[in-house]
């Protein structure tokens, strides 16, 4: 057979801490030592406990340790194993990283040399063509030789118009 608790079920003598109605009354006819009297409502002690217990942190997640009996459950394997592969990705992220900041540097360094080679081709065809240019121009006739032409031109001109005129060549001419 089941025996009685020695405590009733019902009352304020329930709870544990809680005070009687005899203990207030004779607690209020007391006067405590400072000199105060006691507060008329009774305080339990799982209010008391509620008002020592720190605040809640509400959002605030914390890495479950290993020594945790938690952590041998098959959802914080998971979740290790998940932090694991992310951390291999972020490995493998920064390498990729890391290695493509190499490639732009190769690059940009070959982009340098492709444009000097270029600058060095236009500059060899620019060089090619000024002395295509060159050669040329000294194929010219100078000054001399040009005011020379000039003269004997002037002095065939004069010497073949008055041949012209003793012959009575201007006769060959029709008139318009």
């Amino acid at each position: 057979m089941t025996e009685p608790s020695p405590t009733p079920s019902t009352g304020t003598s329930f709870i544990p801490g809680a005070k009687t109605s005899e203990s207030m009354t004779s607690e209020s006819k007391t006067p405590d030592l400072a000199g105060t009297a006691p507060s008329p409502v009774p305080e339990t002690q799982a209010i008391a406990n509620q008002k020592a217990a720190p605040p809640l942190a509400v959002g605030k997640a914390e890495p479950l340790s290993q020594s945790s009996p938690a952590a041998s459950s098959p959802g914080s394997d998971q979740l290790a194993r998940i932090e694991d592969k992310c951390a291999r990705i972020e490995d493998k992220y920064a390498r990729s990283e890391a290695l493509l900041s190499r490639v732009e540097e190769k690059i940009e360094g070959a982009t340098t040399r492709m444009s000097e080679a270029a600058r060095q081709s236009d500059l060899a065809a620019l060089r090619s063509e000024v002395r295509a240019v060159a050669d040329r121009t000294r194929r010219l006739p100078g000054s001399g030789a040009l005011v020379l032409t000039a003269i004997i031109t002037a002095v065939l001109t004069v010497v073949l118009t008055i041949a012209a005129q003793r012959f009575h060549l201007d006769g060959l001419i029709t008139p318009r």
